[in-house]
């Protein structure tokens, strides 16, 4: 009983003191949505001129599962650039499972690193899942309509909103937590994969449209597959599509050739692929795209020949 009346007087203070965050017309308020060790928060960034559809985008920072906020700056002008678009747009915190230096020691082997990426996963995607659960909820004060929901996220948050749908669409928890029947109007992962302990990524259920970005020569988030032959791994986005095109459900693949992880922070550039694929969604069309291509605004950097083991023993 303490914890439910602290945790409606904490969202009430939050309320009352997020509503001067303003921007161009913008307004950003901090709701607290689950309990956990700590509380977590999301944010909800108001556009000045709402979409007619009531459209929402739900994004998810990257970070290895070991760095990252809502409010970083990439998270905030991400929410900026699709709030001037209409969208109302959460940025959503989540336990990072590898934080605790202690935990990064054990990456000695493949065995444990799939143990230890499936127990990060599985947190980033409870915390996700109780978030859209929370704006479900209070859809109405929002000005959203839950239905309309589309997730993003880059690195670690790409695997994560992958990984909910994935478990949505096979009914494996944590995305049981999600409300009966809820399925997000798209999914836009950047740099993303799925953990799976199977050999292949069968869905039970059709995925909800998904339009994925990777770079080829990725090993961080491994655009194939990271994990021992048929055992736990991650399937990253070109197995993903082939399972996809193995079930025949449409989506959009598109792949950088000559790059690797830089994707994952390419969203700044990508505003119209993401806004064109969001409105074909939103409107009910389904199509099929797999395209090969570069940008001048991706080039490669350390991130190109960098694998997982590195990045993190250099993060630690």
């Amino acid at each position: 009983m303490f914890k439910k009346l602290f945790f409606k007087s904490l969202l009430t203070v939050v309320v009352l003191l997020s509503g001067a965050c303003k921007a161009e017309g913008q307004t950003k308020e901090t709701f607290p949505f689950v309990q956990r060790d700590s509380t977590l928060f999301l944010d909800v960034w108001h556009p000045a001129n709402p979409r007619a559809d009531r459209a929402a985008v739900v994004s998810v920072f990257g970070g290895g599962f070991v760095i990252g906020k809502r409010d970083d700056s990439l998270q905030s002008k991400t929410a900026r650039m699709l709030s001037e678009r209409g969208f109302t747009v959460i940025s959503i915190d989540y336990r990072l499972g590898l934080k605790d230096s202690a935990k990064v020691a054990e990456l000695q082997g493949l065995l444990k690193i799939d143990d230890l990426f499936q127990y990060c996963i599985g947190l980033a995607v409870e915390d996700c899942a109780a978030a859209i659960a929370w704006v479900c909820a209070h859809a109405a004060e929002l000005g959203i309509d839950p239905s309309k929901i589309i997730l993003t996220g880059n690195s670690a948050g790409a695997i994560t909103v992958l990984q909910l749908d994935y478990s949505r669409a096979n009914a494996l928890p944590p995305a049981t937590l999600l409300p009966a029947g809820w399925k997000p109007a798209a999914v836009i992962p950047y740099a993303g994969g799925v953990m799976c302990r199977k050999r292949d990524l069968k869905y039970a259920t059709p995925p909800a449209p998904t339009l994925l970005m990777h770079g080829i020569e990725d090993k961080i988030v491994d655009y194939n597959h990271f994990g021992l032959p048929f055992c736990a791994g991650m399937y990253g986005s070109n197995c993903i599509s082939k399972q996809l095109k193995k079930q025949d459900i449409p989506h959009w693949i598109i792949r950088f050739k000559g790059v690797g992880h830089e994707v994952a922070v390419w969203f700044p550039k990508s505003e119209e692929l993401f806004c064109s694929f969001a409105e074909q969604t939103l409107a009910g069309r389904i199509s099929r795209l797999d395209a090969v291509m570069s940008d001048n605004e991706l080039q490669p950097t350390v991130w190109t020949t960098m694998n997982v083991l590195q990045m993190y023993k250099g993060a630690h």
